[in-house]
């Protein structure tokens, strides 16, 4: 009998356990961070902020458990995988939130999901038109553009507020940027995959005597509870939203394949086509719940690809520990609660480093393809430079149809729709071959050379 691979291997309840709650303390800021932010875009109370958070909990938890552990032959990719909210959907979401409300955003997740379940077993066919190229290109304009959107977090949006680029407020977010590079950069272990979580903490803490924090109705939620369905109302399907929606699914498969690639790599676990595949089952699923629960889209998180890589512990039943582990956060609101009273400053100046870090990741995934090659160089550019457009060009779109702008004014189906068409057309196609042929120019021929005479010997 055959000794099971290390992916499939059980520990030690006390090791699985400890190993899970880490892998959940790793992920967790950043998973919290995007139902935060799009609470505060949004224009959402407390209250409500506290449901996504806590429906955000429970669906990363599901998705972290079909993942590891997989579902018959229909979902999962069966590894050690940790998933949560991706940042890829938060600017396309604020945006439908703001022409179509809130229902329009969940009604287009749960079409954007519908579509990545049936798309998911096609695209692990094609999976070669989404290359680095594509994905570092769009991951580097989901960081940048993002960027904007923390920035408002910490000094406000009402420039006729009071309150608004407050020096004690930008004060605050500097000393948790500090504080997070202080740990990440010079920590050791567990203290540098924590830093951001521990800048975060500490944040809470100075905001406190500042005045930041209202504690006033916390304390209101129920400690056990599973979050509405279509909390927001009936879902609506804007055609346009839910096309844009499709697109940050695509991204999110892109982005979910070259992790799962990682994990299988780190692991030695081969992963087939229809590993793959099930994989993205799993993506598109989330898509579903969080339509249906008011969550968000997941996708995997490479923070916790690393700590497999660092702790060099493979079992898959470590990361459904950790989904578990999520999925009883996801069922207790008075955490969510407790979480959305943190100081917008305090969100802003996490969020900042996290999506900074997601374009550092895209310029990483970029340097994997050849920039050396004038037309790839040029493919990720443009593509770079069309997906910000919208974003340092506010109301550059203004006038064309409202239903249109959702797509226009995102850098993500921007960039991500341009990465892909020259891509397929410069990669994929003759005139790739064509344009790469114009670059070569003949060698100077090299001059005659006259042979020396021989020289006599005695």
């Amino acid at each position: 009998m055959s000794e099971a691979h290390p992916v499939d291997t059980r520990l030690p309840f006390a090791r699985q356990l400890a190993f899970g709650i880490q892998h959940v303390l790793i992920m967790y800021t950043g998973c919290i961070t995007v139902p935060l932010v799009f609470g505060a875009a949004a224009g959402l109370d407390r209250a409500t902020i506290a449901l996504l958070i806590s429906a955000d909990l429970l669906v990363a938890g599901i998705i972290t458990l079909v993942q590891s552990l997989g579902v018959g032959k229909l979902a999962g990719a069966r590894l050690p995988i940790v998933c949560g909210a991706t940042f890829v959907g938060l600017n396309p979401m604020i945006l439908i939130a703001e022409e179509y409300g809130l229902d329009a955003v969940y009604g287009s997740m749960l079409i954007g999901g519908v579509v990545g379940v049936a798309l998911a077993w096609p695209f692990a066919r094609v999976v070669r038109f989404f290359p680095p190229l594509v994905t570092g290109t769009v991951l580097t304009v989901v960081g940048v553009s993002l960027i904007g959107v923390a920035g408002g977090l910490i000094i406000g949006t009402d420039p006729k507020s009071a309150s608004f680029a407050s020096p004690s407020a930008i004060g605050l977010a500097a000393v948790v940027v500090l504080i997070a590079v202080g740990f990440v950069c010079l920590g050791r272990g567990v203290w540098s995959q924590l830093g951001v979580l521990i800048a975060l903490i500490v944040g809470i803490v100075i905001a406190l005597p500042m005045g930041l924090i209202t504690t006033a109705g916390v304390g209101t939620a129920d400690w056990i509870g599973i979050p509405q369905p279509f909390h927001f109302g009936s879902p609506q399907f804007p055609v346009t939203a839910v096309v844009a929606m499709s697109i940050v699914m695509a991204v999110v498969f892109a982005e979910s394949t070259a992790s799962m690639l990682a994990i299988s790599e780190i692991t030695g676990k081969p992963l087939s086509r229809g590993d793959l595949a099930r994989g993205l089952v799993g993506d598109g699923l989330s898509g579903v719940l969080g339509g249906v629960f008011t969550a968000f889209v997941d996708t995997i998180f490479n923070q916790n690809v690393g700590a497999v890589s660092t702790t060099r512990v493979f079992s898959r039943y470590v990361t459904a520990v950790s989904g578990a582990i999520l999925v009883v956060l996801g069922l207790v609101p008075r955490i969510g609660e407790v979480v959305a009273v943190i100081p917008e400053p305090v969100v802003g100046g996490v969020g900042l480093v996290l999506f900074a870090t997601v374009a550092v990741v895209g310029v990483t995934t970029l340097l994997k393809a050849d920039l050396t090659d004038r037309v790839n160089a040029t493919v990720a550019a443009t593509a770079i430079g069309i997906g910000l457009l919208p974003v340092f060009t506010k109301g550059m779109f203004d006038k064309f149809p409202t239903s249109a702008q959702i797509l226009l004014d995102s850098g993500v189906t921007l960039g991500a729709a341009t990465a892909f068409l020259l891509n397929l057309v410069f990669n994929h196609t003759r005139l790739g071959t064509l344009a790469r042929s114009t670059t070569t120019t003949p060698p100077p021929t090299p001059l005659p050379t006259t042979p020396k005479p021989a020289v006599a010997t005695t």
